[in-house]
């Protein structure tokens, strides 16, 4: 009889621990995105905390959750802007870049002329002074 009923304890604990995955206590759910949110997975975490909220929107630490959501949903939003901005600064600099070997282009040819417009002006004068 100690045997069978050894068994049955077994059975109750193990079933009670299969049953305890698939029926979550809301502290659980809520405890399991707050670990998600710590450890810096937010993707996961704001998954996680609207699930939460789906299943017990009412309960007590619901506005926390609300609040830790929509927190982590703007941290990934800023996250996304600053990803959005760098790019479009690398773009900015690469057309910085090009505007620079250009004006570096006109410079040089900005001389070149200066230098042939200043021996025009030698003949010019040279001209003149024979004329005269």
């Amino acid at each position: 009889m100690t045997r069978l009923l050894r068994v049955a304890w077994l059975a109750l604990a193990l079933g009670g621990c299969a049953l305890l995955d698939v029926v979550r206590p809301p502290a659980i759910e809520l405890a399991r995105a707050d670990d998600l949110a710590a450890s810096g997975d937010y993707v996961a975490a704001v998954a996680a905390y609207d699930d939460y909220l789906a299943r017990h929107a009412a309960a007590r630490e619901a506005p926390r959750a609300r609040a830790s959501r929509d927190t982590l949903a703007a941290v990934l939003a800023a996250r996304a802007e600053v990803a959005r901005l760098r790019e479009e600064l690398a773009q900015l600099q690469t057309a910085l870049a090009g505007r620079e070997a250009d004006l570096a282009r006109l410079r040089q040819d900005l001389a070149r002329r200066e230098a042939e417009l200043e021996q025009l002006k030698q003949i010019d004068e040279r001209t003149m002074r024979r004329r005269r």
